[in-house]
């Protein structure tokens, strides 16, 4: 779930946010819908250079039945542990994981390394010898002079919990993940990965899982568009379809 100005919206490439509704109201109907877990972004905060939003945080947490994670603006020891008091499980950085490696380790050891997320927002780019895969930052208007493999080397160093790989280039655009984004870092790291960006059908779900195994896949708009015109109608796979997407019997 993205959030913008209080209100739930989903991007394109991370651009023109489109207004879906009201995130405490998609809460309790993905309460319904028995969602496994669900992650929660500020997109405004660190573009807007403020701190969480920690009333937003609280009723959340009160509604939420499910595990959730709750990442933008972070920045201090102290809004994480804010942040977890409040009720939220996980705490996700971005900008400031990435600029500040120090940070990132002093909040693993305040609130454990196993409720740290860090998500990297990722885009393909062309240059001299061919594609490449860049790091940015704030919602993707800054690049980071860092490559991603060594960024996921250093993230192995300091030890995380869970790292959150967002593809810019399928954001929003529900044509299915970048495999070739998750075969570039697959293989880099042994700390849980979760996909982000591209997934349009529960086959795509599928086919991620299917091609790695043990990793998470993330969406957004499939969970709350229907149909080529994308009408607002937010959904989730039931008991039966989660078995299908796993193989199971």
């Amino acid at each position: 779930m993205l959030v913008h100005k209080k209100g739930l919206v989903k991007t394109v490439k991370f651009k023109d946010p489109k207004y879906v509704g009201d995130p405490l109201n998609a809460v309790k109907i993905f309460n319904e819908k028995e969602v496994d877990e669900l992650m929660v972004l500020d997109i405004d905060a660190t573009v807007e250079g403020r701190g969480p939003d920690f009333e937003l945080i609280k009723k959340l947490a009160i509604e939420c039945r499910m595990p959730f994670c709750y990442g933008g603006g972070v920045t201090t020891v102290e809004q994480a542990k804010t942040i977890i008091s409040l009720g939220a499980e996980k705490v996700a950085l971005s900008s400031s994981a990435i600029k500040d490696r120090r940070l990132l380790r002093d909040i693993g050891v305040a609130v454990g390394v196993q409720s740290v997320v860090v998500v990297i927002d990722v885009k393909k780019t062309g240059g001299l010898f061919g594609k490449t895969f860049e790091v940015f930052i704030k919602n993707g208007k800054e690049k980071v002079d860092v490559k991603l493999s060594k960024l996921i080397q250093d993230l192995n160093e300091i030890g995380v919990g869970e790292i959150v790989i967002n593809s810019i280039d399928r954001d929003g655009t529900m044509e299915g993940y970048d495999l070739e984004l998750v075969d570039s870092i697959r293989n880099q790291t042994d700390f849980p990965i979760t996909v982000l960006g591209g997934a349009g059908t529960f086959s795509d779900i599928k086919s991620l899982i299917d091609r790695y195994r043990i990793i998470g896949a993330a969406a957004g708009s499939l969970f709350v568009f229907k149909g080529k015109y994308r009408a607002v109608l937010i959904s989730y796979p039931n008991r039966s379809e989660k078995k299908s997407i796993l193989n199971l019997s």
